[in-house]
């Protein structure tokens, strides 16, 4: 198991009851001006699951992987988290990062050299896309369950 997969697994099981014990109050609580409320972090993070559980398959079919960006401001718009119910989403994260433990640990060690360029950034590996995964999911949790 890749050390992204251990670690994201280990944050997946310590933060669902977190989640879970948050109400609908306090994840629609405003945050200030130009800030998502606490529905949209997640949303968000859900988006970033999608995106990167598919950087990650797609890594290890060819050598080179060049793959879009996204306009995270907008996907969390049109989606319209904030309309979700809040078990909801948590439910859809889990989930969606219990399979992305999974796809990690099914990466072979080769594959994880594969150079990624996702939108303008410069290349980096696979490996490294996952572990900055981890960080950014990291990054966002402690905003939502601060």
């Amino acid at each position: 198991m890749t050390n992204a997969a251990t670690e994201l697994n280990a944050i997946v099981s310590h933060s669902l009851e977190k989640l879970q014990a948050l109400s609908e109050q306090q994840v629609t609580r405003d945050r200030g001006a130009g800030k998502w409320v606490k529905k949209e972090i997640l949303g968000h993070l859900i988006d970033s699951a999608f995106n990167n559980e598919q950087r990650f398959l797609r890594a290890q079919m060819t050598e080179r992987l060049v793959w879009p960006g996204y306009e995270q401001d907008r996907w969390v718009a049109l989606q319209k988290y904030r309309e979700r119910p809040w078990t909801e989403l948590v439910q859809l994260w889990g989930q969606l990062n219990r399979h992305i433990v999974h796809v990690m640990t099914s990466v072979p060690p080769g594959s994880l050299n594969a150079k990624c360029v996702i939108g303008e950034s410069d290349p980096v590996t696979l490996e490294w896309l996952m572990d900055d995964y981890v960080r950014h999911l990291r990054h966002h949790l402690n905003q939502i369950l601060d």
